[in-house]
């Protein structure tokens, strides 16, 4: 697992990260009834750019399937993508959509979830506000990524990336070379990399002059009188003391006004 420097996650992080793996298993792993077969019928590949799954599937009725043995996410897998501050769901005009399952899991009523109008991203066009609920969390693999600000590899994943983005070429921003890493495009392999929305890592925000939050494009130049972070309820930085203080009230940035 690979973090930024400024990265913060929610105090219920193990809880997220065990329902994410639920997830992740039903979107990779074969199904029990027939190990030859998958929930999400565009796995591992789709048919063409334009095949679609035959339907969404939901948190709470996921289907069995075969019990993982080198991962509680999966056996086949190379990128966990985290944390970040763009993503899109895999559609039939996304790059690279004549390698990207497109398939999700969606789980609706997620309390660490905010409210659709806290939710924000570097994109324009806003998938995850768009098309689902408040309290919705999705899962999905990787599509039009921004932002590397958490994620996980395994081991041969490791390998391929060192290969792709150290052997072969390192032409660009990370975060942009990962996500061709992922995608199959610009030259490379495709590779089994699996995200979620809205992202379980975000940035902190401390309360400084914007200008110390990048050292590689303007945030602005106001002071940010009160420290945050983006789109987490019971950021861990957020909630330092009480923590330490071995309490439980914790401050919910972004509570419901629905």
């Amino acid at each position: 697992m690979i973090l930024e420097d400024d990265a913060d996650w929610d105090v219920r992080i193990k809880e997220q990260l065990y329902d994410y793996a639920k997830a992740t298993r039903a979107l990779i792993q074969p199904l029990s009834k027939d190990p030859s077969t998958y929930a999400d019928s565009t796995y591992p590949k789709p048919k063409d750019a334009s095949s679609l799954p035959k339907s969404t599937l939901t948190f709470d009725q996921l289907p069995l399937t075969v019990e993982p043995t080198t991962s509680p996410y999966g056996d086949n897998w190379d990128v966990l993508w985290l944390g970040h501050c763009g993503m899109s769901f895999p559609t039939a005009t996304s790059s690279g959509a004549e390698n990207l399952p497109k398939g999700r899991v969606v789980r609706y009523g997620d309390s660490t979830v905010p409210e659709r109008q806290y939710l924000k991203t570097v994109f324009n066009v806003d998938g995850l506000k768009d098309e689902y609920p408040s309290h919705a969390r999705v899962v999905h693999h990787v599509s039009d990524a921004a932002c590397s600000l958490g994620y996980a590899v395994t081991q041969a994943g490791a390998r391929r990336l060192l290969y792709w983005l150290g052997l072969m070429e390192m032409t660009s921003a990370f975060d942009l070379m990962l996500r061709q890493f992922c995608e199959g495009i610009e030259g490379k392999d495709y590779h089994n990399c699996l995200t979620v929305q809205p992202a379980l890592f975000q940035h902190h925000r401390p309360a400084v002059n914007k200008t110390f939050e990048s050292d590689i494009s303007s945030h602005g130049t106001e002071y940010r009188e009160k420290a945050m972070t983006e789109v987490i309820r019971w950021a861990v930085r957020m909630n330092t003391r009480v923590l330490l203080d071995g309490k439980t009230d914790f401050e919910d940035q972004f509570p419901d006004r629905e």
